[in-house]
């Protein structure tokens, strides 16, 4: 048995401090990594800016997709350059260029989704003392809250993110006839950002409003990975989130609401244990969204105790409950707003062939829905009963993730959860899930007729599986294979 004595700093008399460096002085060579990552970085800001000047996804896909791609390239660059850098100057490195990215959002008024008008519209309401889902956009109780910008006075309609009623008005916000689709915590920050904007500030205190999310995430990715990862690689996993076009392009510059949950998520996953506080912060993620739902097998990754269990999901659920209590006294059941709608709109019910499309390709279309729903199911019950408790983004990565491939959206903003959590985890081939939705999304318009859904989705889910034997000693094991059967 050893024994273990006091150390030599405690018993050791006091003396004279050491003279040594503290550190070793930077080499010419690490100097030049770090100017090369900053040139890199710089380069994905600028490709991100020139992209948005390009226009909009409707009339310009094309330049879109090809700037998207470039910036997509050198961001895998910055990324693997930054892996070299010293902790210190990686650290650095990264906090300015998630703030010179999310910047580059900032340039240009949003050019593939009108969801943030729909914000700027729910906050105008809320402060007027209105319920957002007590009417549609274009009811007449709301008439004098309308103005020029998000009901422009234009005869014929046209342009991108116009929308033309039935009763004759053009409106800037989308599915005008309806209630609001979002949930109450979402509806907060929409009446935040409305109380502290200047009068006729139109669409960037929203803008600037998710940039501030974004780099918050960065933050919080950053101390979540240096406390319970390895400090030398956080700086590097965080850049995942920080540099990623997909952030600056829809957090930013489309400022879509789910990069609150996000951050919730990572607050949730990173600071907190399985308990109620881990709960109260998934909660309040999907009573932003309801996406961040898919993260709670991840939270309860080997919690087989049913006190744990219990306190998370019960903290979850009673998080929900009382951000919707307040609506449910003013508006009752439509505090569900368009959701039922909507779901029938994007196809998510039986028979619907929007959705599925890897699912499609094996099983008739009524199947699918019901062939997801168990697949993710079962998902869930793994990463619940086999999910490792230190890192429970990783279990939340699978099913979220996984989610995502079956039911095959067209909107990238969706899987911004993903990026985050991708961040978290360092497994990077999860973002060609990203890359599927923004491909989708955009190249859409220029491929009428070609499967792209499936080959979207498709192409990703086999980067994820290859990635995942290569990660298993797939690629070690063949060679050994090889020499026995010799």
């Amino acid at each position: 048995m050893t024994v273990v004595g006091p150390h030599p700093r405690d018993t050791a008399q006091p003396g004279p401090p050491p003279t040594g460096p503290a550190a070793p002085a930077p080499t010419r060579a690490g100097r030049a990594r770090v100017a090369a990552t900053a040139a890199l970085v710089a380069a994905v800001a600028a490709a991100v800016a020139g992209t948005l000047h390009q226009g909009d996804h409707e009339s310009v896909p094309g330049r879109l997709l090809a700037g998207y791609g470039l910036a997509w390239t050198l961001f895998a660059a910055a990324v693997w350059s930054v892996r070299k850098v010293p902790a210190r100057a990686a650290t650095v490195l990264v906090l300015a260029g998630a703030a010179a990215i999310a910047v580059a959002g900032l340039t240009a008024q949003p050019r593939t989704s009108n969801d943030m008008y729909r914000y700027a519209w729910d906050g105008r309401v809320q402060a007027a003392g209105v319920s957002p889902y007590a009417h549609p956009p274009a009811a007449p109780e709301l008439a004098p809250l309308r103005d020029a910008w998000l009901f422009p006075d234009r005869a014929t309609c046209e342009g991108w993110g116009l929308t033309h009623t039935a009763a004759g008005l053009c409106v800037r916000i989308n599915r005008p006839t309806v209630p609001t689709i979002y949930p109450p915590v979402a509806e907060g920050w929409f009446f935040a950002v409305h109380e502290l904007s200047p009068a006729d500030s139109r669409h960037k205190p929203l803008q600037v409003g998710g940039a501030v999310l974004a780099f918050a995430t960065t933050v919080a990715l950053l101390v979540v990975l240096r406390r319970r990862g390895d400090p030398r690689q956080a700086p590097a996993r965080a850049a995942l989130w920080g540099w990623c076009p997909a952030v600056s392009l829809e957090a930013v510059n489309n400022a879509h609401i789910d990069t609150l949950g996000v951050l919730f998520v990572v607050l949730a996953l990173g600071t907190a244990s399985a308990g109620t506080r881990r709960g109260a912060l998934l909660g309040a993620a999907v009573a932003v969204k309801l996406l961040p739902v898919l993260v709670l097998p991840g939270a309860l990754s080997g919690q087989r105790g049913p006190t744990r269990v219990l306190r998370v999901v019960a903290a979850a659920v009673a998080a929900v409950a009382l951000a919707y209590l307040p609506h449910v006294v003013s508006s009752g059941a439509g505090v569900l707003g368009y959701l039922p709608g909507y779901l029938h709109e994007e196809g998510y019910e039986p028979g619907h062939v929007r959705r599925f499309a890897l699912l499609r390709l094996l099983l008739p279309d009524t199947a699918a829905g019901p062939a997801a729903a168990l697949l993710i199911a079962l998902a869930a019950l793994y990463v619940w009963r086999r999910g490792d408790p230190a890192r429970p983004w990783r279990g939340a990565l699978l099913v979220t993730g996984t989610a995502l491939l079956l039911f095959s959206p067209s909107y990238p903003w969706y899987s911004l959860l993903v990026v985050a959590l991708v961040a978290l985890d360092g497994r990077w081939e999860w973002l060609t899930v990203t890359l599927a939705g923004t491909v989708l999304y955009l190249a859409g318009r220029l491929l009428p007729g070609f499967p792209l859904q499936a080959w979207a989705y498709g192409s990703a889910a086999a980067v994820i599986a290859v990635a995942a034997w290569l990660r298993s000693g797939g690629a070690r094991r063949l060679p050994r294979r090889r020499s026995d059967a010799a």
